[in-house]
């Protein structure tokens, strides 16, 4: 049975890490990654009391940190359609004023973009069939299933250090592959 007990003295050295590239890959952005991890750790503060000692420090992290990315999409997305453009104008008078006008939603998605999603998500599994066949199974693991640097490096028998060396590697092919085949 493993210990209800948590440290939270330790978790930015123990966790910050794994938590930011966790973060990162949802994100896309330093500043909302840096801040959800905070967010994160906070709620784990407040909450410590609820820590049942079912799973690991850092499994019931990373749930309270998924909770945190769910609701930054959603305050995101509540925001889309509610763009407007201030243009200052001038009337027959000669006197200014300010004209709210609605502007298309960046975020809308057309027909076209999802022909366009198809077409990347069929570009990224060619380039990963161009991959040697362990790195790209391994690639796919970490990086498209989420499965934990532990679990993968007990399966293929590697250390953290070589499994973050393979997945540099596939990253780079990767890039070099979709630079060749869909940024045309």
């Amino acid at each position: 049975m493993r210990s209800k007990q948590i440290d939270p003295t330790q978790w930015v050295k123990k966790y910050s890490d794994y938590l930011f590239n966790f973060t990162i890959t949802r994100v896309n952005d330093r500043e909302v990654a840096q801040d959800l991890i905070s967010e994160t750790f906070l709620a784990g503060l407040k909450s410590m009391k609820n820590f049942k000692g079912e799973a690991t420090e850092r499994t019931w992290l990373i749930s309270i940190l998924k909770r945190k990315i769910i609701d930054h999409y959603r305050k995101t997305n509540s925001k889309k359609g509610k763009a407007e453009v201030h243009i200052n104008y001038r009337d027959e008078d000669g006197e200014g004023d300010w004209m709210e006008e609605r502007v298309a939603d960046p975020f809308d998605k057309t027909a076209e973009d999802a022909i366009e999603n198809e077409e990347l998500g069929e570009a990224i599994y060619n380039c990963l069939d161009k991959l040697p066949e362990r790195q790209a199974e391994i690639f796919k693991l970490k990086t498209i299933d989420g499965q934990e640097t532990e679990t993968i490096c007990n399966a293929y028998n590697i250390t953290a250090s070589n499994l973050w060396v393979i997945i540099h590697r596939a990253r780079t092919a990767m890039v070099e592959c979709m630079e060749k085949n869909w940024l045309q």
